[in-house]
């Protein structure tokens, strides 16, 4: 009998979704605890699986779709056998376990890269990347092109923490030939993303024979270290600062300064979410939408409402498409039938560009740099310092939990500080 506690998966169709031709991606579905997770599937053509609603209704009934029914059934049953082998579930290691084709069962680097190519595959470029930039890392660190399970121990692991904290010198060879260098430092968080990514990878394949380097340290095994969560929020009057910076109508430093204000007024969304925008999301005086960071883990349909401002509507109104459709992207960021690949270009390329202006803005202002990641921070701050509640900023940001939205607030202001310290023992009247 299924229980909450037994993984449930599906073939579904993700209507929400579509591509140039109006065909939505067929996905497998996995429910955990009331949570959902959407995987990406693979045709008979080995191309991402698009269909009409009409043509999946008709699955089970056609003939000539028969092949691929049968193909449906295959993925689902593999997936299935995963869980099964699974003597603890978690989403992190059933895609682990379900999307790596591993060419060296007995090699990390192998087993790294192998799962990277399968997130990839399944448009999650971004986990790809940080799995890249793992394997990547550890092969400067080691020297070497294969690395096998039994040589992760706990003093290999301590030993890669510690060269990974250690600044060092990073040197190469322009096209002239001319000689530069930098200093590269790592910090905490990419320490603990990296060896998070080797835990899972150990996890999935748990190599026969070979000690598990990873657990609490008082019992002498590695504890991944936590990334330190740095808190980063502008004041009110800084972020009205940026709002009345003179920059130069139609230039690339205005929308960059404009979009990141956007994504300030707009509940702190990621340049992501902005990009991802269309018209189809503007119902009245409100935008609504679902975080793309979110989107495949909901039970059912978690959305954010934003009210759209004057300000909101002038930034819109000044760099926004002109709308010719519903299904249009609201800014010139995107543009239909692109690849997941394409898309990820397209907006880190944007992120780069905020990044760059808002620096040098901020320079300007004498100012604490702002970057993407600070309006995020900045909306949730700027809430809490004006009186709002937990409750409605959790909401705000679309988080499920009031946990989560107290490690995006920062700290108050010295001066604030300073007030309620002079209020223990006031100073006496002379």
């Amino acid at each position: 009998m299924k229980t909450d506690n037994t993984p449930v998966t599906g073939i579904i169709l993700e209507t929400r979704k579509s591509n140039a031709d109006e065909l939505h991606p067929v996905k497998l579905r996995v429910t955990y605890k009331g949570n959902r997770k959407y995987y990406t599937l693979k045709g008979l053509d080995k191309k991402t699986l698009y269909m009409s609603a009409d043509d999946f209704n008709r699955i089970s009934t056609s003939t000539k779709l028969k092949p691929l029914k049968i193909h449906l059934g295959e993925i689902e049953k593999k997936a299935m056998k995963v869980i099964e082998e699974m003597s603890v579930f978690s989403f992190e290691s059933f895609e682990a376990a379900y999307f790596s084709k591993l060419k060296d069962s007995n090699d990390l680097f192998s087993n790294l890269e192998a799962t990277a190519k399968q997130f990839r595959d399944n448009g999650k470029i971004s986990t790809a990347v940080n799995y890249e930039c793992s394997l990547k890392s550890l092969k400067e660190f080691t020297g070497k092109e294969q690395f096998p399970f039994e040589s992760v121990t706990v003093t290999f692991l301590k030993n890669y923490e510690k060269w990974m904290l250690t600044p060092r010198t990073i040197e190469w060879k322009t096209k002239s030939g001319k000689t530069k260098s930098r200093t590269k430092v790592n910090g905490r968080t990419t320490v603990s993303m990296y060896l998070r990514n080797v835990r899972t990878v150990f996890n999935k394949v748990n190599p026969k024979g070979v000690l598990y380097p990873f657990g609490k340290s008082k019992n002498g095994l590695y504890a991944v270290p936590k990334g330190k969560n740095t808190k980063k929020a502008l004041t009110q009057a800084d972020v009205a600062k940026i709002a009345s910076y003179n920059a130069a109508t139609g230039t690339l430093e205005q929308q960059c300064r404009d979009y990141w204000l956007f994504s300030y007024l707009c509940n702190g969304i990621n340049i992501k979410d902005l990009a991802r925008l269309k018209y189809e999301n503007i119902h009245g005086d409100k935008i609504t939408l679902i975080r793309a960071k979110t989107a495949d883990t909901v039970e059912e349909e978690t959305t954010i409402d934003i009210m759209i401002t004057r300000q909101i509507r002038r930034i819109i109104d000044l760099h926004g498409n002109k709308q010719g459709s519903n299904d249009q992207y609201i800014f010139p960021i995107l543009s239909k039938g692109l690849t997941p690949n394409d898309e990820y270009r397209l907006i880190q390329q944007t992120v780069r560009n905020i990044n760059d202006n808002m620096t040098r803005i901020c320079s300007e202002l004498e100012i604490a740099r702002a970057t993407t990641y600070t309006a995020r921070h900045s909306f949730a701050t700027v809430l809490k310092r004006s009186g709002a509640s937990i409750e409605f900023i959790s909401e705000s940001l679309g988080h499920k939990s009031k946990q989560t939205t107290q490690n995006y607030l920062a700290n108050f202001e010295d001066d604030e500080k300073t007030k309620w310290a002079n209020m223990l023992l006031p100073e006496p009247e002379i």
